[in-house]
């Protein structure tokens, strides 16, 4: 008997850099794929009739990640930003974000990307320890999801 598992996984690197445009601080960390998430990357093999993930948002609870997660648990109002890139290479989809000045101030503790500007389904999820973004600063997050 053939046994196969399908797993999503995702990877998130985080760069805050100050108004000067030099690098404050870099984070990579692991995050979940929400059961949302996964019902998404499902519909999108059954036809194109889900739409595409388009925005991350940041926010300030630093509840665990839980699979039944659906958005973030304190979005910072007005932080649903439109990526700025999103890369195919293999078996693993890479969506960029650049949350600018003034977008997504405050003590950042978890981020998500959804497939809407507002609302829309959640595809993953992460938390991390405080990332302090300034009105002047800027937050690029780059969210890798393999499909293995």
């Amino acid at each position: 008997m053939i046994t196969d598992k399908l797993n999503a996984t995702g990877y998130v690197e985080l760069v805050l850099k100050g108004p000067d445009g030099k690098v404050k601080e870099t984070r990579e960390i692991h995050n979940l794929v929400v059961t949302t998430g996964l019902g998404f990357i499902a519909s999108r093999m059954k036809d194109a009739s889900a739409t595409v993930m388009s925005h991350m948002a940041v926010g300030t609870t630093n509840t665990a990640a839980a699979l039944g997660d659906t958005a973030l648990l304190a979005e910072v109002g007005s932080s649903r930003t439109a990526l700025t890139s999103t890369n195919v290479t293999a078996n693993a989809v890479a969506y960029a974000c650049t949350f600018g000045a003034g977008v997504g101030t405050g003590t950042l503790v978890e981020a998500g990307i959804f497939n809407a500007g507002a609302a829309g389904t959640m595809l993953a999820r992460t938390v991390f320890t405080a990332i302090p973004k300034g009105a002047s600063d800027s937050l690029t997050i780059t969210w890798t999801v393999t499909v293995s």
